[in-house]
């Protein structure tokens, strides 16, 4: 692979919402609708995808693109205001941007390791490394804003 074609790369891990089997995913080839290899069902990237204790790490490791990672509980009210702009956020970046969510309550290990004593609390990843964090409920164009250096075209 050349440098160029490194720097363009868009593949993403992330584990299949059926099975938990992790997969490599090309976000150029979205348009393809990529299917799990192990059950075959789809993998569906316009829209925030969970992970967990078990399969973060792989997920930030092997995503060429920002990852910007929801940390949130069911029984947050202000989570719940959050989830339908990150829902919309999702769609329209898809390819571009790996939208996750995780689930607080159901993973203590990553949540202690994150530092995360609020929620909702936004982290954007790079190359597995935090490059920007915001707790608390934003509009839409804050969570642009909050990418948007991530994403910028050299």
């Amino acid at each position: 692979m050349s440098v160029m074609e490194a720097q363009q790369s868009r593949m993403a891990t992330v584990a299949c919402p059926f099975c938990a089997t992790l997969n490599r995913v090309d976000l150029a080839r979205l348009a393809d609708r990529p299917r799990c290899g192990e059950c075959k069902r789809p993998i569906l990237l316009d829209r925030p995808i969970a992970v967990s204790d078990a399969n973060v790490e792989c997920v930030l490791a092997g995503t060429d693109v920002p990852v910007v990672m929801d940390c949130y509980a069911d029984w947050c009210g202000p989570c719940k205001i959050m989830a339908p702009i990150l829902d919309d956020f999702a769609r329209d970046r898809a390819g571009e941007v790996l939208v996750t969510k995780l689930d607080t309550d159901r993973n203590p290990v990553t949540t202690q390791r994150l530092g995360i004593r609020a929620i909702p609390t936004l982290i954007v990843f790079q190359k597995a490394r935090e490059t920007a964090r915001h707790a608390g409920v934003m509009p839409r164009q804050q969570l642009d804003a909050l990418i948007a250096p991530q994403t910028r075209v050299p």
